[in-house]
């Protein structure tokens, strides 16, 4: 497929405003100078937004808690967001966590865990598990159903969600229901032909890849870790079922993909969907890209679904 012509424009303004490549800064440069606010649109009006500090392993982690119209106890997604584990806050998908509650008609958690190089691996998966486990025991004080949560985030943050999926399971100290999983960074590797094809014009580069990797592992051997490398597992059987999306123009596109193949040959009920046209970052973009406004409501549908088949199966 050709590129998007949305994206192509998105594309087009990046290129014509200029500017230095995300791998030429400083993370705390990298902080201040990345906003794509403007591309999410307006956020929508949900019953009640409240931000929150729960425990986590090393000090209190900030969240923002969606709560839906109704009454509950209403299922759960807790969600991680995007940006390499350097970037990004509970700003960066306040839109989308919005659009997921109402659409889902689920409370949203969304998790604003420790960030690198200040807190390399494994500070942020061990703060996202931290949030999932505080869910599940403290549901009730959320309106949220301890037996229906699920964990899910963009980038680096579906990369999160897939390891908290894993550490749920090999802990065995709560029960998921699903994990959704958009365009997750799933491997520390860069040798994929989506690498190749997509390594530079396309938002996310390769050398911004290796720049966040950089910055969140301590070393190489983390690389191998499954709990950074989700790819890497020997084993993937006994997770949630997983929604995995992925872009055609993106260097994430083929590891989110095996990671998908990999978890149906381990017996793990999957829905995969290659979003054909699409830039990486294309799901916190639904204010300028229909793709983007439709991969949100794809997603909720299939929240949707996912929670009422945990209700069927209980």
């Amino acid at each position: 497929m050709a590129l998007d012509p949305q994206a192509k424009f998105i594309l087009d303004q990046m290129e014509a405003i200029g500017g230095p490549a995300m791998h030429t800064l400083s993370p705390e440069e990298a902080r201040l100078t990345t906003d794509f606010s403007a591309l999410a649109g307006e956020p929508e009006p949900v019953a009640k937004v409240e931000d929150r500090k729960i425990p986590g392993p090393a000090g209190e982690i900030p969240v923002r808690i969606y709560t839906p119209e109704g009454e509950g106890p209403f299922p759960v997604l807790v969600y991680y967001h995007g940006g390499g584990w350097v970037i990004g806050n509970l700003e960066t998908v306040d839109v989308p966590c919005r659009m997921l509650a109402n659409q889902a008609n689920c409370v949203v958690v969304s998790v604003d865990y420790r960030l690198a190089p200040e807190h390399k691996f494994p500070a942020a998966a061990d703060d996202s598990y931290a949030a999932a486990k505080w869910v599940a025991e403290n549901a009730a004080s959320i309106q949220a159903d301890p037996d229906r949560i699920a964990v899910g985030g963009d980038s680096a943050g579906g990369n999160l969600a897939a390891v908290v999926a894993l550490m749920a399971r090999d802990k065995g100290e709560i029960s998921l229901a699903y994990q959704m999983l958009i365009y997750p960074v799933t491997n520390h590797s860069y040798a994929t032909e989506s690498y190749t094809e997509n390594a530079d014009g396309y938002l996310l580069t390769k050398d911004s890849m290796i720049w966040f990797w950089n910055h969140y592992l301590r070393n190489e051997e983390d690389g191998k870790n499954p709990y950074a490398s989700p790819l890497q597992a020997s084993d993937l059987s006994g997770l949630p079922p997983a929604l995995v999306f992925t872009g055609e123009f993106d260097p994430l596109r083929d590891e989110g993909e095996a990671y998908a193949e990999k978890l149906k040959e381990a017996g793990v009920s999957v829905e995969a969907n290659r979003y054909d046209g699409m830039i990486h970052g294309f799901f916190w973009m639904p204010g300028v890209l229909e793709l983007g406004r439709k991969s949100i409501e794809q997603a909720a549908a299939a929240l949707k679904q996912a929670f009422q088949g945990s209700v069927a199966s209980k």
